[in-house]
Protein backbone atom coordinates (compact mmCIF):
# COMPACT_ATOMS: atom_id res chain seq x y z
CA UNK A 1 0.00 0.00 0.00
CA UNK A 2 2.97 2.16 1.44
CA UNK A 3 4.25 1.99 -3.00
CA UNK A 4 0.71 2.61 -4.39
CA UNK A 5 0.82 5.79 -2.14
CA UNK A 6 4.73 6.82 -3.35
CA UNK A 7 3.77 5.89 -6.84
CA UNK A 8 1.21 8.10 -6.77
CA UNK A 9 3.02 11.07 -5.12
CA UNK A 10 5.22 10.86 -8.19
CA UNK A 11 2.51 10.69 -10.96
CA UNK A 12 1.01 14.14 -9.00
CA UNK A 13 4.56 15.58 -9.03
CA UNK A 14 5.34 15.25 -12.49
CA UNK A 15 1.71 16.42 -13.39
CA UNK A 16 2.94 20.04 -11.56
CA UNK A 17 3.06 22.70 -14.52
CA UNK A 18 6.08 25.07 -14.74
CA UNK A 19 5.67 28.40 -13.34
CA UNK A 20 3.34 26.80 -10.46
CA UNK A 21 4.01 25.48 -7.00
CA UNK A 22 2.21 23.09 -4.67
CA UNK A 23 2.28 21.95 -1.22
CA UNK A 24 3.11 18.94 0.37
CA UNK A 25 0.01 18.21 1.81
CA UNK A 26 -1.70 19.08 -1.46
CA UNK A 27 0.54 16.58 -3.19
CA UNK A 28 -0.49 14.21 -1.11
CA UNK A 29 -3.85 14.86 -0.55
CA UNK A 30 -4.17 14.07 -4.86
CA UNK A 31 -2.13 11.37 -4.52
CA UNK A 32 -5.21 9.74 -1.89
CA UNK A 33 -3.81 10.75 1.57
CA UNK A 34 -4.42 13.87 3.15
CA UNK A 35 -2.06 13.12 6.21
CA UNK A 36 0.45 12.07 4.19
CA UNK A 37 2.42 15.27 3.62
CA UNK A 38 5.64 13.95 5.25
CA UNK A 39 5.84 10.71 2.98
CA UNK A 40 6.09 13.62 -0.20
CA UNK A 41 9.14 14.79 1.55
CA UNK A 42 10.56 11.05 1.80
CA UNK A 43 9.65 10.74 -1.74
CA UNK A 44 11.72 14.18 -2.58
CA UNK A 45 14.23 13.27 -0.45
CA UNK A 46 15.01 10.11 -1.71
CA UNK A 47 14.06 10.35 -5.62
CA UNK A 48 13.92 13.24 -7.09
CA UNK A 49 17.26 13.03 -8.82
CA UNK A 50 17.00 9.92 -10.23
CA UNK A 51 13.66 10.18 -11.24
CA UNK A 52 13.87 13.97 -12.33
CA UNK A 53 11.09 14.68 -9.87
CA UNK A 54 10.42 18.83 -9.90
CA UNK A 55 11.02 19.04 -6.47
CA UNK A 56 11.62 22.20 -6.82
CA UNK A 57 8.18 23.28 -7.33
CA UNK A 58 6.91 22.17 -3.84
CA UNK A 59 6.96 24.59 -1.03
CA UNK A 60 5.47 24.90 2.25
CA UNK A 61 1.53 25.79 3.36
CA UNK A 62 2.91 29.38 4.53
CA UNK A 63 3.78 29.48 0.61
CA UNK A 64 7.95 29.68 1.40
CA UNK A 65 10.35 27.48 0.84
CA UNK A 66 11.09 24.78 3.59
CA UNK A 67 15.00 24.48 2.65
CA UNK A 68 17.69 26.29 4.87
CA UNK A 69 19.72 28.87 3.61
CA UNK A 70 23.03 27.57 2.03
CA UNK A 71 21.33 23.57 1.93
CA UNK A 72 19.10 24.49 -1.08
CA UNK A 73 16.92 26.83 -0.51
CA UNK A 74 18.91 29.64 -2.92
CA UNK A 75 18.70 26.74 -5.82
CA UNK A 76 15.12 26.10 -5.27
CA UNK A 77 14.18 30.02 -5.21
CA UNK A 78 16.18 30.65 -8.65
CA UNK A 79 14.66 26.95 -9.92
CA UNK A 80 11.44 28.54 -9.33
CA UNK A 81 11.46 32.59 -10.26
CA UNK A 82 13.18 31.08 -13.96
CA UNK A 83 10.17 29.71 -14.23
CA UNK A 84 8.20 32.54 -13.44
CA UNK A 85 7.41 32.55 -10.15
CA UNK A 86 7.54 35.40 -8.04
CA UNK A 87 8.03 36.05 -4.20
CA UNK A 88 7.23 38.92 -2.29
CA UNK A 89 9.66 40.59 -0.45
CA UNK A 90 8.89 38.43 2.63
CA UNK A 91 10.08 35.62 0.29
CA UNK A 92 6.47 34.02 0.23
CA UNK A 93 4.52 32.87 -2.82
CA UNK A 94 1.44 34.13 -3.44
CA UNK A 95 -1.26 31.06 -4.00
CA UNK A 96 -4.06 32.79 -5.92
CA UNK A 97 -1.26 33.41 -8.78
CA UNK A 98 1.13 30.64 -8.23
CA UNK A 99 -0.10 27.63 -6.51
CA UNK A 100 -1.37 24.47 -8.89
CA UNK A 101 -4.24 22.18 -8.09
CA UNK A 102 -5.57 20.01 -11.06
CA UNK A 103 -9.04 21.07 -11.67
CA UNK A 104 -10.73 17.75 -10.15
CA UNK A 105 -8.96 18.75 -7.20
CA UNK A 106 -9.86 22.34 -6.86
CA UNK A 107 -12.18 21.65 -3.69
CA UNK A 108 -9.25 20.93 -1.72
CA UNK A 109 -8.44 24.41 -1.34
CA UNK A 110 -8.42 24.28 2.18
CA UNK A 111 -6.01 21.32 2.13
CA UNK A 112 -2.28 23.01 1.73
CA UNK A 113 -2.85 25.77 4.48
CA UNK A 114 -3.88 22.59 6.62
CA UNK A 115 -0.52 20.39 6.74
Amino acid sequence: MADDFCLSIKRVLHKIPRGRVATYGLIAAMAGNPRGARQVVRVLHSSAEKEKLPWHRVINAQGRISLPHGAGYELQKALLKREGVRFDRTDKVDFDKFLWASLANRSHRKTPRNE
